[in-house]
């Protein structure tokens, strides 16, 4: 069973060479001293990043881990000894983020990080005790999964803070996007691609081996490669080990040297090398769909006014606790028992609770996406059934809906939210390769060797 183990991110493969050459090692050993006791090292030093060390038997750990989830996937192993670099090279990148937020004070503590596991659960619409146990036959165990989720907590409130924070958006990016783009674009693509990274302040010559590097892959796919392994082989990317997978992606959210190098691509065709200050990227168009936008004529959009009540997940109300909380509430509702204003403001933990959950006008995009999804599937007067969000659960109600030109403000608005996911991606890039970069890396194995 394929669980959704967001916000975990993929890493890959076993390599039962590290354990093959230190046994080789120590039966020769044997072999010459008949007499002596054998010894086996308990572990050894693969890489030391700053002031920490990478051991081998935490790299066999995770190569053996990785590998039963690519195959979950369907993506195709790549060989061996590129597997073996792609996850040290993860590893250590791993390493300098979590090292990075600890001298922060970025800390994930108990309670937050069984909220997390929890929702994770939900998620996969299972108990925290079958999630568990699903988890552990699969070959997971749970406490190395809590701790991977600990960590990808942590690493995302770092890049929050280090990459997010500091995109800066001018007046005039703004105004260039309104004249070249307009209202916004209907195309979705769902996109796979692969990264040959070029280091920070590269000379000539790196720039020349790594744009070498990304056409010899690019020949293998044209060649009729399997595209997700060849990521996974050879993409420096923080993706390389799902296969390059970037999701679904609305057109005037991409860069537009990307949108360049796919608009005339068929499905399942590979662009040529694009170039960008991070590297040289090769992307694959996996399906192209109109988005869900909604139009009227010209900038018109629809807006929903709805209502809401929020019961959040604490130390103290599990997800359980709120879910059949609302359904209680919901079930008043359904037989006219109550009102809904009135048991929002007893029961909401939101600051609209005094409003009687009154949320106002909402445009498309100014909610999360699930609560979104379930306010769009209802009709004027209909309340959902208890709906999970990042925030808790939560009952909707739709009092009404119009379609409204949208003001010249919201356009900026809009337009800025655009930007800033475009330059997202690539900033966050660029942050890693130059935290890599920086950081003090030393191989121990001779099977390791810098990038």
């Amino acid at each position: 069973m394929r669980l959704a183990t967001q916000p975990v991110r993929a890493i890959a493969l076993a390599a039962a060479v590290l354990c093959l050459g230190a046994g080789l090692q120590q039966d020769a050993a044997a072999q010459a001293k008949p007499a002596a006791p054998r010894v086996y090292l308990a572990d050894s030093i693969i890489a030391v990043v700053n002031n920490e060390v990478i051991t081998r038997q935490e790299l066999v750990e995770r190569l053996r881990l990785v590998e039963r989830r690519m195959k979950n996937q369907g993506i195709a192993l790549p060989p061996p000894q590129e597997f073996q670099r792609q996850l040290l090279e993860r590893m250590i990148v791993d390493r300098a983020q979590l090292q990075l937020a600890k001298e922060y004070g970025i800390r994930v503590d108990d309670t937050m990080l069984d909220r997390a596991v929890a929702r994770i659960a939900e998620q996969n619409r299972m108990s925290l005790q079958e999630f568990r146990t699903t988890l552990e036959k699969e070959g997971t165990p749970f406490a190395r999964f809590r701790e991977e989720i600990r960590e990808e907590i942590m690493m995302q409130r770092l890049r929050e803070r280090e990459v997010d924070n500091k995109i800066q958006i001018t007046e005039s990016e703004v105004d260039n996007y309104l004249a070249e783009q307009g209202a916004p674009q209907g195309q979705e693509f769902l996109l796979s691609h692969i990264l040959v990274r070029t280091p920070e302040n590269a000379t000539a010559e790196q720039i020349a081996e790594r744009r070498k590097r990304a056409e010899e892959v690019l020949q293998q796919v044209n060649a009729g490669g399997d595209f997700a392994k060849l990521a996974a082989t050879y993409s420096d990317a923080n993706d390389a080990l799902t296969g390059g997978d970037l999701g679904w992606r609305n057109q005037d959210r991409l860069p537009q040297l990307f949108m360049s190098a796919i608009e005339n691509l068929k499905q399942g065709e590979a662009s040529q090398i694009v170039k960008s200050p991070n590297g040289f990227h090769i992307l694959k168009l996996n399906g192209k769909r109109s988005a869900s936008v909604v139009k009227a004529s010209g900038n018109a959009v629809q807006q929903t006014h709805a209502r809401h009540i929020l019961i959040k997940v604490n130390q103290i109300v599990t997800p359980a606790d709120a879910k059949r909380k609302l359904v209680e509430l919901k079930q008043r509702l359904d037989n006219n028992a109550a009102k809904f204003e009135d048991l929002a403001k007893l029961f909401s933990n939101d600051l609209s609770a005094s409003r009687g959950g009154d949320l106002g006008w909402i445009y498309p995009g100014d909610t999360v996406p699930e609560f979104e999804r379930a306010m769009d599937g209802l009709k004027p007067g209909e309340v959902s059934e208890p709906i999970e969000s990042p925030f808790g659960y939560h009952l909707i109600q739709v009092l009404e809906r119009k379609k409204d030109d949208v003001s010249q403000e919201r356009q900026r608005l809009i337009a800025r939210q655009a930007i800033r996911e475009r330059k997202l991606d690539e900033a966050t890039q660029d942050w890693l390769r130059q935290l890599r970069d920086r950081a003090y890396v030393e191989y121990r194995f001779e099977n390791a060797e810098s990038r």
